[in-house]
């Protein structure tokens, strides 16, 4: 008599499902990568057409800027605009598709508690930003000095922008019903968030009330810390940019983790 197959047992997990996590975190890096020539060197190619502007049209090779080389002041606010911008990208578009597409269930129903949702979504965004980031400090090399004269800071915020807009698009994707919503947060918000930072002047240059509002700007706090990363040389004390930006990364990741816990705006 042939005996009954005996069903699989189940799989036991600990306090951290590492298979599901791990599985998240590669599909988000996998659907950067299968596209990379859009995703790492299109903004390679825009920052470095950028760098051409300003040092071959304007000469920028010869100006200072808080007394140091236009070309190398302006080099870290440029590689920290795009490590945002895709950070932001990854996570808010992975999400926005899925509920578009109803493949929300992809990522809700396997055995992955809001901790490992969170991180598996903001990992895959931060990995895109920094693999942007040192792509394009490859690339401009030929027009200004990127050996960092600090490299710790250049490590913090460098991974501090890269959580906080990740966690940010975590949250813009999940609060927006369509593409429109995500066009108006990036046209609104982050453009002139990061426009406004410091990236192409020194803040010091304004007048009153515009330098005390630049101070209140996050990101200008994440570009002057790189800068200093970089070249040596802070608009304001890079003390305050580091917590600031890391309190600011903290809370957002906790709104992550609050938004996949409640299932807000995830849930038919």
């Amino acid at each position: 008599m042939t005996q009954p197959a005996t069903p699989p047992a189940p799989r036991a997990y600990g306090a951290l499902n590492w298979i599901g996590l791990q599985t998240l975190y590669q599909r988000e890096v996998r659907r950067f990568w299968k596209v990379a020539v859009q995703t790492i060197f299109g903004p390679v190619v825009s920052t470095w057409l950028l760098m051409v502007v300003f040092v071959m049209a304007f000469g920028a090779d010869k100006r200072m800027m808080s007394g140091i080389p236009f070309a190398d002041f302006l080099a870290p606010g440029l590689i920290m605009l795009s490590i945002i911008q895709n950070a932001f990208a990854n996570s808010s578009s992975s999400l926005i598709v899925a509920k578009v597409q109803g493949t929300t269930v992809d990522f809700l129903m396997p055995p992955l508690s809001a901790g490992e949702l969170t991180a598996g979504f903001i990992a895959g965004a931060t990995t895109r930003g920094l693999l942007v980031a040192l792509a394009m400090a490859v690339s401009i090399t030929i027009f200004a000095n990127v050996m960092p004269k600090h490299i710790g800071w250049t490590l913090y915020f460098g991974l501090t922008g890269a959580i906080m807009f990740g966690a940010f698009g975590v949250l813009g994707g999940i609060w927006a019903d369509k593409f429109d919503n995500l066009a108006f947060v990036t046209s609104f918000l982050i453009t002139p968030l990061t426009f406004l930072s410091g990236t192409f002047y020194s803040i010091k240059v304004l007048p009153e009330p515009f330098h005390t509002l630049s101070l209140w700007n996050p990101v200008f706090h994440l570009i002057d810390g790189f800068r200093y990363g970089f070249t040596g040389h802070a608009d304001a004390d890079v003390m305050t940019s580091a917590v600031s930006t890391g309190v600011i990364s903290l809370m957002l990741v906790f709104a992550c983790w609050r938004v996949f816990k409640t299932g807000w705006r995830m849930r038919a």
